[in-house]
């Protein structure tokens, strides 16, 4: 049986289905392989597919086989998630384009924690610099995971401070993720590979290309629950960042700048904008306090095994069945049995889609 992570693969390679489309696909059908043996009748009622382009998908579409697009792939990338896989990070799928690809390198899983992203200037000044290390100390301190894009400057700053205090960093890059850029990263990107993350949407050996790091910067805002800028000009990818974090509502916080300072000025433009300014470490953590950590859910104590461990697999959100059957390595019959039996315990309910969730 081909599952749902061989679709997200193919769909990713149809020609005029880029993220925002395959993520409407997925919401429309419920399923990408249901999406794939859609008629050109049922695509045109998805947001954004006309008529040419229903008859171009499913042209585009025929040409593929995703089970041998698959085992193809898997063969030339080391390790890498779409949506189907349980260790994809929920709160990434969450925005409107989620990469349906994601490459990665080191043991982190983004499952519980606090992730901040913090972003700024390549150029930085000392007093950038310095208040980059401050507030990446303390948020460390605090055990939350310090997202960035390992750029020079913040991003650096950010990712080196976080490693010196033993925390847990994640790097999205804009080349592949076996590719140090810039090559003087080549030691931060191999220390991060080591006990951290390291993503990127884009394949192994992908070498750098100036429109790879705009789009990276959707996947730092996604990957976070808040965005942290310290120090950047009024044009800047920080606050390219900024503005997508805040169109996929997470909070934005900005360390105010001098007025002789010109790499600051996109800072004060985002203060200015409604961005939350930052008076001090107490005060940041004080902020960031509102943010709630997600935690699993516990099954019920009188649950046996399997009905245990698929219920725990289970969330308020609606899942797959495919990827019920890949969280807990049972065969698809046993899920289904355990699934008909929390069914009639009335703790879960099946949606459209083969799709389950806890009642």
């Amino acid at each position: 049986m081909v599952g749902e992570r061989a679709y997200w693969l193919a769909w990713s390679q149809v020609k005029g289905a880029g993220p925002v489309l395959i993520k409407r696909l997925y919401d429309h059908f419920g399923s990408l392989a249901v999406a794939w043996e859609a008629e050109p009748s049922e695509l045109l009622q998805v947001e954004g597919i006309g008529l040419l382009g229903a008859d171009e998908l499913v042209g585009s579409r025929s040409r593929l086989q995703p089970a041998d697009l698959l085992a193809e792939h898997e063969a030339q990338n080391r390790a890498f998630w779409t949506p189907a896989d349980a260790d994809y990070p929920a709160l990434l799928f969450d925005i409107p384009d989620p990469p349906p690809v994601l490459y990665y390198r080191g043991p982190l899983r983004l499952k519980t924690a606090i992730a901040v992203g913090i972003v700024g200037t390549r150029s930085p000044s000392a007093y950038g610099r310095r208040w980059t290390h401050r507030l990446t100390t303390r948020l460390t301190q605090q055990g939350m995971v310090i997202v960035s894009g390992l750029a020079a400057g913040i991003d650096t700053e950010a990712h080196s401070t976080c490693l010196q205090h033993q925390g847990q960093t994640v790097a999205v890059l804009g080349t592949g993720v076996n590719v140090a850029y810039p090559y003087k990263n080549k030691q931060l990107h191999r220390k991060i590979a080591e006990t951290g993350l390291l993503l990127s949407e884009y394949p192994d050996g992908t070498q750098p290309d100036r429109t790879h790091f705009p789009r990276r910067n959707r996947i730092i805002a996604g990957l976070s629950h808040a965005l942290l800028v310290t120090e950047a000009p009024v044009r800047s990818g920080a606050l390219i960042t900024a503005r997508l974090a805040n169109d996929y509502g997470r909070d934005v916080y900005v360390l105010p700048s001098s007025l002789e300072n010109p790499t600051g000025y996109g800072c004060l433009a985002l203060i200015d904008q409604g961005g939350q300014i930052v008076l001090s470490e107490a005060h940041l953590l004080d902020s960031l306090g509102a943010i709630p950590v997600i935690t699993p859910e516990a099954a019920p104590p009188d649950l046996e095994s399997p009905l245990r461990e698929i219920f725990s697999a289970i969330s308020t959100e609606p899942i797959l069945l495919d990827l019920i059957v890949q969280k807990t390595q049972m065969e698809t019959g046993t899920v289904l049995a355990a699934l008909i039996h929390l069914e009639l315990l009335g703790l879960v309910t099946q949606v459209p889609g083969m799709q389950y969730q806890r009642s």
